[in-house]
């Protein structure tokens, strides 16, 4: 009766790790939780988080550099879908209100161990790339939307993205992606 052949996909320590971290780090912050705390919920060796990643501030940033590829290609799809640079900047902030209406939303990864990390550390250095990238992005679009100034428009829209991030977080409105969202299309170019 067992003669059939069943394919179970065993993760690998080091996914076990970047899942535990995912989980942990985002609802509970970088510094607060300790590597034992990763290494316990991942279920593996310590030897293994220095296998696969050397050090807690190399785990962490694999941990953000995996968020901020899926953000990458949430917004990416998203933008794909829309049809001129004003919807696909709109369509950033609808996808941003989807998102804080998450049971598990606790306000942007990249925002939080920013302000956790050093000043010169790979951790600081992986938050502002992730920003870096979404700002070209604002940017980019402004470009194509006929912006007068592409790169000043682009800034004031991540201003009001993280504002807005930081209100749905902080102050538990859930709307400020709304908000933020129909200031940004007076911003626009017609």
């Amino acid at each position: 009766m067992e003669n059939q052949t069943q394919t179970v996909r065993r993760t690998s320590a080091r996914e076990r790790l970047l899942a535990a971290a995912d989980e942990l780090f985002y609802e509970n912050g970088i510094n607060l939780v300790g590597i034992d705390r990763v290494i316990e919920h991942a279920g593996v060796a310590k030897a293994s988080l220095y296998d696969c990643f050397g050090s807690k501030e190399e785990l962490i940033r694999a941990y953000l550099k995996g968020r901020a590829d899926k953000r990458q290609a949430r917004i990416s799809e998203r933008i794909a879908s829309l049809g001129t640079p004003q919807e696909k900047i709109l369509g950033v902030f609808d996808l941003l209100a989807e998102i804080v209406t998450r049971a598990d939303y606790r306000g942007c990864a990249f925002q939080r161990a920013s302000a956790e990390a050093g000043v010169s550390s790979v951790i600081k250095g992986t938050c502002d790339e992730s920003r870096a990238w979404l700002r070209s992005q604002f940017t980019e679009l402004a470009r194509q939307a006929k912006a007068a100034d592409p790169g000043l428009l682009g800034r004031q829209l991540v201003i009001l993205y993280d504002g807005a991030s930081l209100a749905a977080h902080v102050d538990g409105d859930r709307s400020a992606p709304q908000a933020a969202r129909a200031l940004a299309a007076q911003m626009l170019p017609s």
